[in-house]
């Protein structure tokens, strides 16, 4: 069947129109967590962001100690501290060992090291394959998930955790 170049024409100027109007829909995040210090006091957040190629995890948080530190989605929905060992274990369904650097890892929730600045800062997004409403409800199912920061780096080989120390600022996903 042939476009006849009235509706080709048609189908051109209908893109053209649908392509700012697409552009400019603000994305929503498919999941949330406010990340708290071992005090209470808000450190931060992080936003689960859909994307064309999977999804994008935008931290945000303040007051940490300048360096490298390890960060990972826990398996249980709870940060309760000071420790914030109610969040369990890394998140790892598939029941493999720690680290992209272990020839039998890496788990789910193994995330990259990030860095906070002279200032206690750090800013980050952390690009997975997945997509955003299969993250949201991995995130959001069973138990919950948290997203935990350590104190230290994060050595990706050494099960369970990366050597990655005590568990600093913990925040629980939910529904935005």
């Amino acid at each position: 069947m042939r476009l006849s170049k009235l509706s080709l024409a048609s189908v051109t100027l209908l893109a053209a129109v649908a392509q700012p109007i697409l552009a400019e829909r603000p994305l929503r995040p498919v999941a949330v967590a406010t990340l708290y210090r071992p005090n209470g006091t808000v450190a931060g957040t992080v936003s689960v962001m859909p994307r064309p190629a999977g999804s994008v995890l935008e931290v945000e948080i303040s007051g940490v100690a300048p360096g490298v530190h390890g960060m990972h989605l826990h398996a249980v929905g709870k940060c309760e501290g000071p420790g914030f060992a109610s969040a369990g274990g890394h998140l790892n369904p598939d029941h493999r060992a720690h680290g992209n650097l272990n020839p039998a890892g890496q788990h789910l929730g193994d995330l990259p090291n990030v860095t906070a600045g002279e200032d206690g800062r750090i800013s980050a997004k952390i690009r997975t394959p997945m997509r955003p409403f299969k993250l949201a409800s991995t995130l959001l199912g069973g138990e919950g998930t948290a997203l935990v920061l350590h104190a230290d780096a994060d050595d990706y080989k050494t099960d369970p955790s990366g050597n990655s120390g005590a568990r600093i600022v913990c925040g629980v996903f939910e529904r935005p």
